[in-house]
Formats: C-alpha cells, sequence, structure tokens
C-alpha cells in the first residue's frame, strides 16, 4: 500500500520528531482521519522524506528511516508568460509532476494578464501551495521554486549561473534535435498565444538563449509550457534516454 504523503517545512524537523503545522494536522486527521500511531511518509520539500508515525498527541510525527531518493537528472526550469484565468495554476501543476526545478513567470507584451507586484506576489503564494500539493502527489521530496512574476529581462538574468535558455519559437530546429550540451540547468522560454515579439526574442538572443519549435501545430499558451517542460526532460533530464542529434 502507497503510503500517505505529507509535507513540512525544514524548520519543523529536529532531532526525530518533525512539528506538524496546523494544515498538516487537519490533512492527517480531519480530510485522511488518519489515527494516533499511522503510518506516512513526511518530505521537507528540499529532497528529503522519511517514514514516519503520527504521535499519540497529534502534534508530531516521529521519523523513522530516511528514505532514498533520487535528484533529478537536470535542472529544468520553464520561463513561462502569464496566463489568465486558472491557466497558470495547471502550468504550475503539471511542471511540478514533470520534475521541474523551478518556474519563473514573467509578464510579456502580448499578455491579456497584468498583475501588479502586491498581486503578483499574492498569486505566487497560490501557486506555491499548488507546486507542494503535486510535489506531494507526485512523489517528490523536493518543491520547485516559484517565482513571483518580473520582467522577462529580470527573470533570464535570475536564471541558475550557467543555464542554457532555449527560447520556443516557431521556425527553430526541433527541441530533440538539440544538440547535446552539458549546462547547469534547462530553461524554457514560452510565450503567450500571440508569441514573443520581436524585442523579446532578441532579450533571449542578448541572454544566449537558442532557438527552438515545439512542432507544427499551434498551441496554447498554457499546453505549449508544458509540452516544452516535457521535451526538455526528455531531451536532457529523465524522461527517457536523450535522442542523438542526426
Amino acid at each position: 500500500m502507497t503510503l500517505r504523503r505529507v509535507h513540512l517545512p525544514p524548520q519543523r524537523f529536529e532531532g526525530e520528531r518533525a512539528a506538524l503545522t496546523p494544515e498538516a494536522r487537519h490533512y492527517l486527521r480531519d480530510v485522511l482521519r488518519l489515527g494516533p500511531g499511522a503510518e506516512v511518509e513526511v518530505f521537507d520539500g528540499r529532497g528529503g522524506a522519511w517514514a514516519a508515525r503520527v504521535d499519540a498527541a497529534y502534534e508530531a510525527l516521529l521519523l523513522g528511516e530516511r528514505r532514498a531518493q533520487g535528484g533529478a537528472a537536470a535542472e529544468i526550469w520553464l520561463v513561462a508568460a502569464l496566463a489568465k484565468g486558472e491557466k497558470m495554476d495547471l502550468v504550475v501543476q503539471k511542471a511540478t509532476e514533470l520534475g521541474a526545478a523551478g518556474v519563473a513567470p514573467f509578464a510579456a507584451e502580448r499578455s491579456v494578464v497584468r498583475l501588479e507586484p502586491d498581486k503578483g506576489e499574492e498569486r505566487a503564494r497560490r501557486w506555491r501551495r499548488i507546486a507542494e500539493e503535486a510535489a506531494r502527489q507526485c512523489g517528490r521530496a523536493d518543491v520547485p521554486e516559484v517565482r513571483a512574476p518580473a520582467p522577462l529581462a529580470g527573470v533570464l538574468a535570475a536564471l541558475p549561473p550557467g543555464a542554457l535558455a532555449i527560447a520556443l519559437q516557431p521556425g527553430g530546429p526541433p527541441v530533440l534535435a538539440l544538440e547535446p550540451v552539458a549546462a547547469r540547468a534547462y530553461a524554457a522560454i514560452v510565450g503567450p498565444e500571440g508569441g514573443l515579439t520581436d524585442v523579446e526574442l532578441a532579450a533571449c538572443d542578448a541572454a544566449g538563449a537558442r532557438r527552438a519549435a515545439l512542432g507544427p501545430r499551434v498551441l496554447r499558451a498554457e499546453t505549449a509550457a508544458i509540452v516544452a517542460v516535457a521535451l526538455l526532460q526528455a531531451r536532457f533530464g529523465d524522461l527517457g534516454a536523450p535522442v542523438p542529434v542526426p
């Protein structure tokens, strides 16, 4: 039987105990209806996962064996234009399930959505909760970093040092045909449904980004973002062996 999983922040771990947050207590006791002594798996969002039991007072988890968690084969980032409605929620959820290390939304020139800084940070907190839940569901011991929306130039400058950025735009070579490159990280840059503008493409070029295409079909922005992460994982990450370049 698959163990129930719960996430607790690293500061909640001390010695052989992990103190429950009110949210985790509610999830275990009221949603899952687990009693004291129930076995669960707890993860800290930074790669650590432990077998654990709920203590008698329902205040903490008693930690057992630390479980081996294989790290991702590559650090994949998604740089995605803001999407309207709940589409960005879906993008964050699926990018997490696909193993993305981080999601960095940006305000594209053709984006319908415009967020003031305070609203952007509020939305980012929501996305972080979605990423946490998706990590719990898919078995990850880490939770991807989800940043507040920012201008594209700032997002590109804040990528991990040495990251290979790939701007997804029609007319480029297929992602799976990109020649192998050893990089510290890989970042897919996905524009809105209207595509990246010439100014945005110039910013990508200035940041050293390569250009590639997702295929012959016109995809919705949220579909393109999810496909981009999947293809980068397939080419450079852990979704199968890399495809050799012809």
